[in-house]
């Protein structure tokens, strides 16, 4: 068995790559660095059934540089506001013209293909808890709407593609997701508010943190991609994964500072355009369909979120892990296809 892990450098993709390769699954990433972090993978560096190439999937793929793949995950896009918003042309280019390529990768190789979509896809929801066949409350003119409109369309790519070509199609809509390798600076709550405790700084509450949010570990999440890539191919989703255990952001922020030993004020600022009430995932569908369920609580979890950014906070900053303008992502005008990491040829 041979995956392909698109986004392999970031959070979510460098922990999938870890799991595969315990599971004895051979494996290629993909990333163009973008928001994901070389840090991420280093460790992976020698290991002889992990191979690399630095690539933007919104450029074609090359097959036979690929050689044999059976499954391929997608999780590469950036998934943090601050990140997408940066370059929203370049989020739905990614959403696109990026799922495309990887289609047609599947289609060539008879490959699964499992597309990471996300709770986003359900805007600010007027259902509570959300279930998959909610049509979702998603303002299409607003600032988020780059993300939200682009997983909806990769969606739709992927349904179309399963129609015309029968290639495997699994849709996975993950909800806020957290733990070791976040990005202390792309504004998380989770990952913001740990390590604004640990320095000492006031801990950030947009609007009143009567706002509702479920999280869910990342070894949890993980276990539902694998469960997801490895079910019946029948069975297409889309299907949520996350933690229906809901909390408030203040809630979140107050639990944090205690179990950090801060003493950090908590101070209030204006609510993001867009930024949903609630948001709590029905995972009833991965209960039946792939026996998932988080086993990781929240206070479990952010113990060893605290632990790991206590040992990388007040390191020097990694260079690759920035958004950085070489790639694109954080200057729009950049010499985006010119100056990006290497196609596949």
């Amino acid at each position: 068995m041979r995956a392909l892990v698109a986004g392999a450098a970031g959070f979510l993709g460098s922990h999938l790559c870890d799991r595969l390769r315990r599971d004895g699954v051979t494996v290629l990433g993909l990333d163009n660095f973008c928001t994901g972090s070389r840090q991420n993978i280093i460790h992976l560096e020698h290991d002889r059934d992990f191979e690399f190439i630095e690539h933007d999937i919104t450029q074609p793929i090359d097959a036979s540089a690929a050689g044999q793949v059976d499954v391929i995950f997608n999780l590469a896009c950036p998934a943090a506001p601050l990140a997408y918003q940066r370059d929203p042309l370049f989020t739905l280019e990614t959403n696109y013209g990026g799922v495309r390529n990887l289609l047609e990768l599947a289609r060539e190789k008879e490959a699964t293909i499992l597309q990471a979509s996300t709770s986003e896809v359900y805007g600010n929801p007027t259902l509570h808890p959300q279930v998959e066949d909610y049509w979702g409350n998603v303002n299409c003119f607003g600032v988020r709407s780059c993300y939200d409109e682009g997983k909806r369309v990769a969606e739709t790519l992927m349904l179309e593609y399963g129609r015309r070509y029968g290639i495997p199609i699994k849709v996975v809509r993950i909800f806020n997701t957290y733990g070791p390798r976040m990005d202390p600076e792309d504004g998380r709550i989770v990952a913001t508010f740990i390590v604004q405790a640990l320095q000492g700084r006031p801990i950030t509450i947009f609007g009143d943190g009567s706002q509702t949010r479920s999280f869910c570990y990342v070894d949890d999440l993980v276990d539902g991609l694998v469960r997801m890539a490895r079910s019946e191919p029948s069975f297409t989703g889309p299907v949520n994964l996350g933690n229906p255990a809901e909390f408030t952001v203040l809630e979140a922020a107050r639990l944090i500072k205690k179990m950090t030993g801060s003493s950090s004020p908590t101070i209030n600022d204006v609510l993001p355009q867009d930024d949903p009430r609630q948001r709590k995932p029905d995972i009833s569908l991965a209960e039946a369909k792939l026996g998932w369920h988080p086993r990781v609580s929240f206070e479990q979890g952010v113990a060893r979120t605290i632990e790991y950014f206590r040992a990388v906070t007040g390191s020097r900053p990694d260079p690759c892990r920035r958004l950085s303008a070489a790639n694109g992502c954080a200057d729009p005008d950049s010499p985006r296809r010119a100056a990006r990491a290497a196609v596949m040829r």
